[in-house]
C-alpha cells in the first residue's frame, strides 16, 4: 500500500483532491508502566505509518474509507456519537474532541491505510487519530497546537476505544523526530530529543504473535500496587504525589512496612524512572554499550518484579542476550505479549534474525514476526 494508492481511491470515491498526511507508529526505547506514575518515558516514532487523504465535503457527513480493510463508513454529523466500528470510533473520536470545544466540524471525506503492524504494541490507533486530528486541524484552519491535538487524541481513545492509556503514544507519534527520540516528563509534559546514532546498528523488533489475557485485568492491579506504595511512603513526606517522588534510599528505608509484591512492583519503577534517566545520558555520550545494558535490566526488572513478562517474551530476551550481536534488548509494551526491540548489528542483522526464527520456532511452534525500523518524524503534511 503506497501514498499514490490511498489518493487514487480517495478521488475514484470523492472526485477532488485531498490533503495528504503521514501520522506514525512508535516504539519506547526503555521507560515501560512508568507512564501513570508520573515518570519518564524514552519513545520514538518509526517509519512504519499511517497515510491519510482527507477533504471537508458539502454533504453534512462523516465519509471514512478504511483502505486496508477495504471497509467504508458513514454518519451524520449532527449524529457524531459511538458506533459499532472500533476503527471509524478513532476518527469519531477525534471529531468529538473538536466539537466538544466549539469547533464546527462540518462533512469530512477521509481514505486510510497503512503498515504499522496490528497487535504488535506500536500504536496504530495513536498514529490513525493523530493524523486525522492533524488532518481536521489544517482543512479548517483551526490553529491547534500539536500538545493540544495531542490531548484531543488521547481524549479519543479514552471516550471512543475505551481505553485509558497514558500519553506517551499520541506524544511520541506526533513529536517525533528523525534520528532523535524524545525523553518525555508524564507529569509536566516536557521533553527533550536525544541524537540516536545507531549507524553500525539496526532497531529489530520481534513480535512474539501471542497477546495473554492476563494483560488488561494485570494492568489495573499494578496500578492500584503502585498507589498502595505511594501511600506508605506519604506518612514521610507529604511531597510524594506518585512513584516518581520517590528515591531508591527512602524505598528501601521503609521496605519493612510494605506487603513483599507491593514492593517489588515500586522498587521496580523506582528503578526504571532511573534507568531511562540514565539512558538518557548514554545516549547524549553516544555511549551503547551503556544503553544495552540499562535495555536488559529493565526487562530484567519487567519479569522479576513487575512480573508482566510471559515466557515467549523472555525466550526472545534470552536469545538476544546470549548474542555477542546485539547491544541490548527488552521486552516493549504493556507486557504478557507483543514485542521485544533489539538493537543489532547491521552487518550481522540477517544472521541474528535466522537464529532468532528458528530457535523460537523450535520452542514455541510459533513463527516469529521481525520488523527492521528506522526512527522517522512526527506526524505532520506530505
Amino acid at each position: 500500500m503506497s501514498l499514490s494508492e490511498i489518493e487514487k481511491k480517495f478521488k475514484e470515491l470523492y472526485g477532488k483532491k485531498p490533503l495528504l498526511v503521514r501520522s506514525p507508529g512508535r516504539i519506547n526505547l526503555i521507560g515501560e508502566h512508568t507512564d501513570y506514575n508520573d515518570g519518564f518515558v524514552f519513545p520514538a516514532a518509526i517509519d512504519k505509518e499511517v497515510l491519510f487523504a482527507v477533504s471537508a465535503n458539502d454533504q453534512n457527513k462523516f465519509r471514512f474509507y478504511a483502505y486496508d480493510l477495504d471497509e467504508h463508513f458513514e454518519m451524520k454529523v449532527e449524529d457524531l456519537k459511538i458506533s459499532d466500528s472500533q476503527w471509524a470510533n478513532y476518527l469519531l473520536g477525534v471529531a468529538a474532541q473538536f466539537k466538544k470545544e466549539g469547533y464546527e466540524i462540518k462533512g469530512v471525506d477521509c481514505v486510510f491505510g497503512g503498515d504499522i503492524p496490528l497487535g504488535a504494541g506500536l500504536s496504530s490507533s495513536a498514529a490513525i487519530e493523530n493524523g486525522f486530528g492533524f488532518a481536521l486541524n489544517e482543512i479548517y484552519g483551526l490553529g491547534e497546537s500539536r500538545m493540544e491535538m495531542i490531548l484531543k487524541s488521547q481524549m479519543a481513545e479514552h471516550e471512543y476505544a475505551g481505553v485509558m492509556c497514558g500519553i506517551m503514544d499520541q506524544f511520541a507519534s506526533m513529536n517525533g523526530k528523525k534520528d532523535h527520540a524524545l525523553k518525555l516528563d508524564c507529569r509536566s509534559l516536557d521533553f527533550e530529543y536525544a541524537n540516536i546514532d545507531l549507524k553500525d546498528y539496526n532497531i529489530l523488533l520481534c513480535d512474539t504473535r501471542v497477546k495473554h489475557e492476563l494483560a488488561s485485568s494485570e494492568y489495573n492491579t499494578r496500578r492500584k500496587e503502585c498507589e498502595t506504595g505511594v501511600k506508605i511512603l506519604q506518612k514521610y513526606n507529604k511531597e510524594i504525589k506518585a512513584l516518581r517522588d520517590v528515591t531508591p534510599e527512602l524505598l528501601k528505608e521503609h521496605q519493612e512496612e510494605f506487603d513483599a509484591v507491593v514492593y517489588k512492583r515500586c522498587a521496580y519503577v523506582v528503578n526504571e524512572n532511573k534507568r531511562v534517566e540514565e539512558a538518557f545520558e548514554a545516549l547524549k555520550h553516544n555511549d551503547l554499550e551503556l544503553f544495552g545494558e540499562l535495555m536488559y535490566q529493565s526487562h530484567e526488572g519487567l519479569r522479576d518484579e513487575y512480573e508482566v513478562s510471559c515466557k515467549e517474551l523472555d525466550l526472545l530476551n534470552s536469545i538476544a542476550r546470549r548474542s555477542d550481536d546485539v547491544v541490548g534488548a527488552r521486552m516493549m509494551g504493556g507486557g504478557f505479549g507483543g514485542c521485544t526491540i533489539n538493537i543489532v548489528k547491521k552487518e550481522k542483522t540477517a544472521n541474528f534474525s535466522k537464529e532468532i526464527e528458528k530457535e523460537y520456532l523450535e520452542k514455541t511452534g510459533t513463527h516469529l514476526k521481525i520488523y527492521k525500523v528506522k526512527i522517522a518524524d512526527g506526524t505532520g503534511l506530505i
